[in-house]
């Protein structure tokens, strides 16, 4: 282990000369980064530059959490990988480019998904935690593991041509709870996988992210504790909003089932409205609701199956007109964005099911519950499950991955 006694190599001074030049940095404080440990969730779009800006710094153990494999459409976004790294392992793949780039470093590759049962015990060998995942469970997950082991960590989220930074538990301030107690329902939080995302915008939010991380590292500046910083790349502008600790918030004393957790806000609007002190028959007419709106899942084979057999079914493609160019099924009837389902439900048949889709089939099941609550049929109505990219895996290959 480093200690900040310790003297520098002299490769080391002349890779981190710039770094010794500043008073506020100086040896001791390249000594504090040689001795720090990082763990980065997720080496896709925020991770690469995190990661890419700390190892070039000299932080002196870098981990990495990650059990996806290198796809061709990350390589737009997510600089740590190439196209020679196509189908390894995210972990092995950013190993492989980190210790390149600095060989001073260790580098810990943890080849697999956190989760409630390996968090505590991993973070426990970290100083602090970088968030760079894209989903709401593995965040909340993030923070109460931070709040359990007394752990810092920087907040990193993008969409489209947005983005947003700040810096959670430390030294008493607020965490990702104080400023989202709940998460919202799913349809509200769409992800880049089917919003797209400017391919420099996490470049400049992971570098933020890695910045916040070295000050913490060195004790110097002022953190975004306690404030949420947001980027806009079309405007070019920057703006500060207040964080503040959640007066009536308790505790968290215990990891719980967070894909349940987020699950739970999907709920209906009757539901909703239904409070704690509900009696029976309430909570009859809750579940009479939901069964009343719910829709047909429907798998890929199960459709070409019936299809073959003749079914009558009008096919709705519910994403963005963007998606639609990219690639469609060849056989959808109509396009009609979510955001212009309710302007455009004269446009559906009464007389014949209707089948949705989109990317995952998250989207699509949201869509066909909103026509069951605007009153049609739900039960001629299909969400595909898995959407156009399990068409893709089970059916038809040659449709494009995006």
């Amino acid at each position: 282990m480093t200690t900040l006694d310790d003297e520098l190599s002299a490769a080391e001074v002349e890779r981190y000369s710039r770094h010794l030049l500043l008073p506020q940095v100086g040896l001791q404080g390249q000594n504090r980064l040689k001795a720090a440990s990082v763990l980065i969730i997720g080496a896709g779009g925020l991770g690469s530059p995190a990661a890419l800006y700390l190892a070039a710094a000299g932080v002196g153990r870098i981990g990495i959490v990650d059990d996806d494999l290198v796809e061709l459409s990350n390589l737009q976004r997510q600089l740590l990988h190439s196209t020679a790294n196509l189908g390894q392992p995210k972990t092995a793949s950013a190993s492989s480019h980190l210790k390149s780039l600095n060989p001073e470093v260790s580098i810990d590759g943890h080849q697999f998904r956190l989760t409630s049962q390996n968090a505590l015990e991993l973070f426990a060998n970290y100083d602090l935690i970088i968030d760079g995942t894209d989903n709401l469970p593995t965040r909340y997950l993030i923070s109460d593991a931070c709040e359990i082991k007394g752990k810092p960590w920087v907040y990193g989220s993008i969409y489209r041509f947005e983005g947003q930074v700040s810096v959670f538990n430390l030294d008493g301030g607020p965490n990702y709870r104080d400023l989202f107690p709940n998460p919202p329902p799913p349809e509200l939080v769409p992800s880049c996988a089917d919003g797209g995302v400017l391919g420099v915008l996490p470049g400049v939010i992971g570098a933020l992210q890695a910045t916040e991380a070295l000050k913490m590292l060195l004790k110097l500046g002022q953190s975004l504790s306690g404030r949420l910083l947001v980027y806009d790349a079309q405007q070019m502008s920057f703006r500060t909003l207040q964080i503040e600790v959640g007066e009536r918030r308790e505790p968290v004393t215990e990891l719980i089932d967070y894909e349940g957790f987020c699950a739970a806000a999907s709920r209906t609007e009757t539901e909703s409205e239904v409070d704690s002190d509900s009696d029976l028959d309430s909570m009859s007419t809750v579940r009479t609701e939901k069964r009343r709106h719910a829709v047909q899942q429907i798998k890929p084979a199960e459709v070409v199956q019936r299809t073959d057999s003749g079914w009558s079914v009008h096919v709705v493609d519910v994403r963005s007109e963007q998606e639609h160019r990219l690639t469609r099924l060849e056989f959808t009837n109509v396009l009609i964005p979510m955001q212009q389902l309710q302007q455009r439900l004269a446009e559906l048949p009464t007389d014949c099911d209707i089948l949705l889709y989109c990317r995952t089939g998250v989207r699509s099941h949201d869509a066909a519950r909103f026509l069951a609550k605007q009153g049609l049929d739900p039960a001629k109505l299909y969400n595909l499950k898995g959407g156009i990219m399990r068409w893709r895996k089970e059916i038809d290959p040659s449709i494009p991955r995006y």
